[in-house]
Protein backbone atom coordinates (compact mmCIF):
# COMPACT_ATOMS: atom_id res chain seq x y z
CA UNK A 1 0.00 0.00 0.00
CA UNK A 2 1.19 3.52 -0.80
CA UNK A 3 0.72 5.49 2.43
CA UNK A 4 2.48 8.64 1.21
CA UNK A 5 0.84 12.04 1.45
CA UNK A 6 1.76 15.74 1.38
CA UNK A 7 1.29 18.47 3.98
CA UNK A 8 2.40 22.10 3.78
CA UNK A 9 4.38 21.28 0.65
CA UNK A 10 6.27 18.52 2.45
CA UNK A 11 6.40 15.00 1.04
CA UNK A 12 5.52 12.60 3.86
CA UNK A 13 5.86 8.83 3.87
CA UNK A 14 2.52 8.39 5.66
CA UNK A 15 -0.23 10.50 7.25
CA UNK A 16 0.59 9.92 10.96
CA UNK A 17 2.22 12.94 12.61
CA UNK A 18 2.79 13.44 16.36
CA UNK A 19 1.29 16.79 17.30
CA UNK A 20 2.73 19.35 19.71
CA UNK A 21 3.20 17.65 23.08
CA UNK A 22 5.79 16.85 25.76
CA UNK A 23 7.01 13.99 23.54
CA UNK A 24 9.18 16.42 21.59
CA UNK A 25 11.01 17.70 24.66
CA UNK A 26 13.35 14.71 24.62
CA UNK A 27 15.71 14.04 21.71
CA UNK A 28 15.75 10.29 22.31
CA UNK A 29 11.95 10.23 22.15
CA UNK A 30 12.05 12.15 18.87
CA UNK A 31 14.39 9.49 17.46
CA UNK A 32 12.05 6.75 18.72
CA UNK A 33 9.09 8.44 17.01
CA UNK A 34 10.98 8.50 13.72
CA UNK A 35 12.02 4.86 14.12
CA UNK A 36 8.39 3.91 14.82
CA UNK A 37 7.31 5.47 11.52
CA UNK A 38 6.25 9.05 12.32
CA UNK A 39 6.10 10.99 9.04
CA UNK A 40 6.92 14.36 10.62
CA UNK A 41 6.92 15.94 14.07
CA UNK A 42 5.37 19.09 15.51
CA UNK A 43 7.53 20.46 18.31
CA UNK A 44 6.00 21.54 21.61
CA UNK A 45 4.98 25.18 21.60
CA UNK A 46 7.00 28.28 22.30
CA UNK A 47 4.53 30.60 24.06
CA UNK A 48 4.14 34.33 23.65
CA UNK A 49 4.12 34.59 27.44
CA UNK A 50 7.52 32.87 27.71
CA UNK A 51 9.08 35.35 25.30
CA UNK A 52 7.40 38.36 26.91
CA UNK A 53 8.40 37.28 30.42
CA UNK A 54 12.02 36.75 29.46
CA UNK A 55 12.10 40.11 27.67
CA UNK A 56 10.62 41.87 30.68
CA UNK A 57 13.09 40.24 33.07
CA UNK A 58 16.09 41.20 30.95
CA UNK A 59 14.77 44.71 30.53
CA UNK A 60 14.44 45.03 34.30
CA UNK A 61 18.05 44.06 34.98
CA UNK A 62 19.46 46.11 32.11
CA UNK A 63 17.65 49.28 33.19
CA UNK A 64 17.85 48.82 36.98
CA UNK A 65 20.69 51.33 37.47
CA UNK A 66 20.17 53.58 34.46
CA UNK A 67 18.89 56.47 36.57
CA UNK A 68 21.92 56.42 38.90
CA UNK A 69 23.80 58.95 36.74
CA UNK A 70 23.56 60.22 33.21
CA UNK A 71 26.44 58.17 31.81
CA UNK A 72 24.58 54.98 32.78
CA UNK A 73 22.13 55.59 29.97
CA UNK A 74 24.88 54.65 27.50
CA UNK A 75 25.81 51.34 29.16
CA UNK A 76 23.53 49.20 27.02
CA UNK A 77 21.82 49.45 23.65
CA UNK A 78 18.09 50.19 23.59
CA UNK A 79 16.00 47.22 24.70
CA UNK A 80 14.27 46.72 21.28
CA UNK A 81 17.70 45.99 19.77
CA UNK A 82 18.10 42.89 21.93
CA UNK A 83 17.31 39.50 20.44
CA UNK A 84 16.04 37.80 23.58
CA UNK A 85 13.98 34.66 23.98
CA UNK A 86 13.97 31.02 25.04
CA UNK A 87 17.19 29.89 23.38
CA UNK A 88 16.62 26.38 24.72
CA UNK A 89 13.59 25.98 22.46
CA UNK A 90 15.50 27.07 19.39
CA UNK A 91 18.36 24.76 20.35
CA UNK A 92 15.94 21.84 20.60
CA UNK A 93 14.79 22.50 17.04
CA UNK A 94 18.40 22.64 15.84
CA UNK A 95 19.23 19.36 17.58
CA UNK A 96 16.06 17.63 16.36
CA UNK A 97 16.71 18.77 12.80
CA UNK A 98 20.22 17.30 12.96
CA UNK A 99 19.16 14.06 14.67
CA UNK A 100 16.32 12.89 12.41
CA UNK A 101 15.45 12.90 8.71
CA UNK A 102 11.72 13.58 9.06
CA UNK A 103 10.42 17.17 8.76
CA UNK A 104 10.39 19.20 11.96
CA UNK A 105 7.50 21.63 12.37
CA UNK A 106 7.95 24.43 14.91
CA UNK A 107 5.05 25.63 17.03
CA UNK A 108 4.52 29.24 18.04
CA UNK A 109 1.65 29.91 20.45
CA UNK A 110 0.23 33.40 20.91
CA UNK A 111 -2.51 35.83 19.98
CA UNK A 112 -1.32 39.45 20.06
CA UNK A 113 0.88 41.11 17.48
CA UNK A 114 4.23 42.29 18.75
CA UNK A 115 7.89 41.48 19.11
CA UNK A 116 7.28 37.84 20.00
CA UNK A 117 6.26 37.08 16.40
CA UNK A 118 9.88 37.75 15.37
CA UNK A 119 10.65 34.33 16.81
CA UNK A 120 8.98 32.81 13.77
CA UNK A 121 12.13 33.87 11.93
CA UNK A 122 14.30 32.41 14.70
CA UNK A 123 12.44 29.10 14.42
CA UNK A 124 12.99 29.06 10.65
CA UNK A 125 16.68 29.82 11.08
CA UNK A 126 16.96 27.03 13.65
CA UNK A 127 16.04 24.56 10.91
CA UNK A 128 12.27 24.07 11.11
CA UNK A 129 10.71 22.89 7.84
CA UNK A 130 7.37 24.55 8.60
CA UNK A 131 5.62 26.43 11.39
CA UNK A 132 2.36 25.75 13.18
CA UNK A 133 0.83 28.96 14.50
CA UNK A 134 -1.25 27.97 17.51
CA UNK A 135 -3.82 30.69 18.18
CA UNK A 136 -5.48 30.05 21.55
CA UNK A 137 -7.58 32.88 22.95
CA UNK A 138 -10.58 33.10 25.26
CA UNK A 139 -12.44 36.38 24.60
CA UNK A 140 -13.80 37.28 28.04
CA UNK A 141 -14.60 40.95 27.38
CA UNK A 142 -18.39 41.28 26.75
CA UNK A 143 -17.68 44.32 24.60
CA UNK A 144 -15.40 42.40 22.22
CA UNK A 145 -17.12 41.39 18.98
CA UNK A 146 -16.45 38.12 17.17
CA UNK A 147 -15.04 40.04 14.21
CA UNK A 148 -12.34 41.49 16.48
CA UNK A 149 -11.30 37.98 17.56
CA UNK A 150 -11.08 36.88 13.94
CA UNK A 151 -9.03 39.95 13.05
CA UNK A 152 -6.53 39.24 15.85
CA UNK A 153 -5.88 35.81 14.36
CA UNK A 154 -5.48 37.25 10.87
CA UNK A 155 -3.13 39.98 12.10
CA UNK A 156 -0.83 37.44 13.76
CA UNK A 157 -0.81 35.25 10.64
CA UNK A 158 0.00 38.15 8.34
CA UNK A 159 2.80 39.34 10.64
CA UNK A 160 4.35 35.88 10.78
CA UNK A 161 3.96 35.20 7.06
CA UNK A 162 5.66 38.48 6.31
CA UNK A 163 8.79 37.46 8.20
CA UNK A 164 9.44 33.86 7.06
CA UNK A 165 9.53 31.80 3.89
CA UNK A 166 8.66 28.35 5.28
CA UNK A 167 5.01 27.16 5.13
CA UNK A 168 2.64 28.15 7.95
CA UNK A 169 -0.35 26.24 9.29
CA UNK A 170 -2.83 27.84 11.68
CA UNK A 171 -4.20 25.72 14.51
CA UNK A 172 -7.71 26.94 15.20
CA UNK A 173 -10.20 26.85 18.03
CA UNK A 174 -13.56 25.21 17.19
CA UNK A 175 -15.52 28.11 18.67
CA UNK A 176 -15.55 30.68 15.89
CA UNK A 177 -19.08 31.75 15.03
CA UNK A 178 -18.45 31.15 11.28
CA UNK A 179 -15.67 28.59 10.98
CA UNK A 180 -15.81 28.24 7.20
CA UNK A 181 -15.59 32.02 6.73
CA UNK A 182 -12.60 32.25 9.09
CA UNK A 183 -10.93 29.41 7.19
CA UNK A 184 -11.45 31.25 3.91
CA UNK A 185 -10.02 34.51 5.30
CA UNK A 186 -6.96 32.69 6.67
CA UNK A 187 -6.38 31.03 3.30
CA UNK A 188 -6.66 34.42 1.58
CA UNK A 189 -4.17 35.85 4.12
CA UNK A 190 -1.58 33.24 3.16
CA UNK A 191 -2.12 30.24 5.44
CA UNK A 192 -0.72 27.09 3.83
CA UNK A 193 -2.67 24.76 6.10
CA UNK A 194 -5.22 24.54 8.91
CA UNK A 195 -5.04 22.21 11.91
CA UNK A 196 -8.46 21.43 13.36
CA UNK A 197 -8.88 21.78 16.29
CA UNK A 198 -7.13 23.15 19.33
CA UNK A 199 -8.44 21.38 22.43
CA UNK A 200 -10.27 23.64 24.87
CA UNK A 201 -8.43 23.04 28.13
CA UNK A 202 -10.65 23.95 31.06
CA UNK A 203 -9.44 24.65 34.59
CA UNK A 204 -10.99 23.22 37.73
CA UNK A 205 -11.67 24.69 41.18
CA UNK A 206 -9.87 23.53 44.33
CA UNK A 207 -12.54 23.89 47.02
CA UNK A 208 -10.11 23.48 49.91
CA UNK A 209 -7.49 26.03 48.84
CA UNK A 210 -10.02 28.17 46.93
CA UNK A 211 -7.81 28.25 43.87
CA UNK A 212 -8.24 27.80 40.14
CA UNK A 213 -6.11 24.80 39.16
CA UNK A 214 -5.15 23.21 35.82
CA UNK A 215 -6.88 19.96 34.95
CA UNK A 216 -5.53 18.04 31.97
CA UNK A 217 -7.59 15.19 30.57
CA UNK A 218 -6.21 13.30 27.56
CA UNK A 219 -8.42 12.99 24.52
CA UNK A 220 -10.57 10.02 23.51
CA UNK A 221 -11.85 8.85 20.13
CA UNK A 222 -15.20 10.47 20.94
CA UNK A 223 -13.57 13.88 20.39
CA UNK A 224 -12.77 13.00 16.78
CA UNK A 225 -16.22 13.86 15.48
CA UNK A 226 -15.97 17.65 15.79
CA UNK A 227 -12.79 18.09 13.69
CA UNK A 228 -13.95 15.26 11.42
CA UNK A 229 -17.14 17.11 10.58
CA UNK A 230 -15.44 20.42 9.81
CA UNK A 231 -12.69 18.89 7.72
CA UNK A 232 -15.34 17.08 5.70
CA UNK A 233 -17.11 20.43 5.20
CA UNK A 234 -13.98 22.43 4.30
CA UNK A 235 -12.36 19.85 2.02
CA UNK A 236 -12.43 21.03 -1.59
CA UNK A 237 -13.78 24.44 -0.64
CA UNK A 238 -10.77 26.07 0.99
CA UNK A 239 -7.42 25.88 -0.90
CA UNK A 240 -5.25 24.81 2.04
CA UNK A 241 -3.93 21.55 3.45
CA UNK A 242 -5.89 20.13 6.37
CA UNK A 243 -4.65 18.37 9.50
CA UNK A 244 -7.04 16.64 11.85
CA UNK A 245 -5.90 16.83 15.45
CA UNK A 246 -7.72 15.64 18.58
CA UNK A 247 -9.23 12.21 19.05
CA UNK A 248 -6.97 10.06 16.82
CA UNK A 249 -6.35 6.84 18.76
CA UNK A 250 -7.19 3.90 16.47
CA UNK A 251 -6.65 2.97 12.84
CA UNK A 252 -10.35 3.66 12.25
CA UNK A 253 -9.86 7.19 13.60
CA UNK A 254 -6.93 7.82 11.25
CA UNK A 255 -8.78 6.39 8.23
CA UNK A 256 -11.84 8.53 8.99
CA UNK A 257 -9.64 11.63 9.14
CA UNK A 258 -8.21 10.92 5.69
CA UNK A 259 -11.53 9.99 4.12
CA UNK A 260 -13.06 13.21 5.46
CA UNK A 261 -10.33 15.14 3.65
CA UNK A 262 -7.37 15.54 5.98
CA UNK A 263 -3.85 15.39 4.56
CA UNK A 264 -2.57 14.06 7.87
CA UNK A 265 -3.89 12.70 11.16
CA UNK A 266 -2.12 14.19 14.16
CA UNK A 267 -1.93 12.39 17.48
CA UNK A 268 -0.54 12.97 20.96
CA UNK A 269 -2.69 11.44 23.71
CA UNK A 270 -2.47 7.93 22.23
CA UNK A 271 1.32 8.20 22.08
CA UNK A 272 1.55 9.60 25.60
CA UNK A 273 -0.44 6.60 26.82
CA UNK A 274 1.12 3.81 24.76
CA UNK A 275 4.47 5.17 23.59
CA UNK A 276 6.00 5.82 20.16
CA UNK A 277 5.74 2.20 18.97
CA UNK A 278 1.99 2.66 18.73
CA UNK A 279 2.65 4.39 15.40
CA UNK A 280 4.18 1.18 13.98
CA UNK A 281 1.07 -0.77 14.93
CA UNK A 282 -1.29 1.80 13.44
CA UNK A 283 0.62 1.94 10.16
CA UNK A 284 0.49 -1.84 9.86
CA UNK A 285 -3.24 -1.82 10.60
CA UNK A 286 -3.80 0.96 8.08
CA UNK A 287 -2.12 -1.06 5.34
CA UNK A 288 -4.27 -4.05 6.22
CA UNK A 289 -7.45 -1.94 6.22
CA UNK A 290 -6.62 -0.46 2.83
CA UNK A 291 -5.92 -3.87 1.35
CA UNK A 292 -9.16 -5.30 2.74
CA UNK A 293 -11.15 -2.37 1.30
CA UNK A 294 -9.26 -2.30 -2.01
CA UNK A 295 -7.54 1.05 -1.66
CA UNK A 296 -4.08 1.27 -3.18
CA UNK A 297 -3.09 4.75 -2.00
CA UNK A 298 -3.87 7.28 0.70
CA UNK A 299 -4.51 9.83 -2.08
CA UNK A 300 -7.29 7.59 -3.38
CA UNK A 301 -8.95 7.62 0.04
CA UNK A 302 -8.59 11.30 0.79
CA UNK A 303 -11.86 13.22 0.74
CA UNK A 304 -13.90 10.26 -0.44
CA UNK A 305 -16.34 10.86 2.43
CA UNK A 306 -16.17 14.64 2.48
CA UNK A 307 -19.32 16.70 2.21
CA UNK A 308 -18.88 17.13 -1.54
CA UNK A 309 -18.49 13.39 -2.17
CA UNK A 310 -21.08 11.68 0.04
CA UNK A 311 -24.56 10.87 -1.21
CA UNK A 312 -26.21 12.98 1.51
CA UNK A 313 -24.10 16.12 2.04
CA UNK A 314 -26.79 17.65 4.26
CA UNK A 315 -25.94 15.01 6.85
CA UNK A 316 -22.93 17.14 7.76
CA UNK A 317 -25.22 20.11 8.43
CA UNK A 318 -28.57 20.55 10.17
CA UNK A 319 -30.06 17.30 8.89
CA UNK A 320 -27.52 15.39 10.93
CA UNK A 321 -28.61 17.32 14.03
CA UNK A 322 -32.21 16.24 13.59
CA UNK A 323 -31.35 12.64 12.74
CA UNK A 324 -29.11 12.37 15.79
CA UNK A 325 -31.83 13.54 18.16
CA UNK A 326 -34.37 11.22 16.55
CA UNK A 327 -32.06 8.21 16.60
CA UNK A 328 -32.34 7.60 20.35
CA UNK A 329 -34.55 4.75 21.45
CA UNK A 330 -35.27 3.60 25.03
CA UNK A 331 -33.88 0.32 26.25
CA UNK A 332 -36.52 -2.36 25.45
CA UNK A 333 -36.13 -3.71 28.98
CA UNK A 334 -36.76 -0.28 30.44
CA UNK A 335 -33.56 -0.33 32.49
CA UNK A 336 -32.72 3.28 31.65
CA UNK A 337 -36.03 4.54 33.00
CA UNK A 338 -35.74 2.54 36.21
CA UNK A 339 -32.26 3.97 36.80
CA UNK A 340 -33.12 7.60 36.11
CA UNK A 341 -36.74 8.06 37.24
CA UNK A 342 -38.01 7.87 40.82
CA UNK A 343 -40.05 4.82 41.79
Amino acid sequence: MDLSTTYLGLDLKNPLVPSASPLSRNLDTIRRLEDAGAAALVMHSLFEEQITLESDQLDHYLSYFTDAFAEALDWYPAQPDYQVGPEEYLERIRRANEAVDIPIIGSLNGISTGGWTAYAREIEQAGADALELNVYYIPTDPAMASTAVEQMTLDVLETVKGSISIPVAVKLSPYFSATAHVARRLADAGADGLALFNRFYQPDLDLERLEVVPHLVLSTSAELRLPLRWIAILYGRIPVDLALTTGVHTVEDAVKAIMAGANIAMMASELLINGPTRITTLLSEMGQWMEAHEYDTVAQMRGSMSQQNVADPAAFERANYMKTLQSWRPDPAGRLFRETLPA
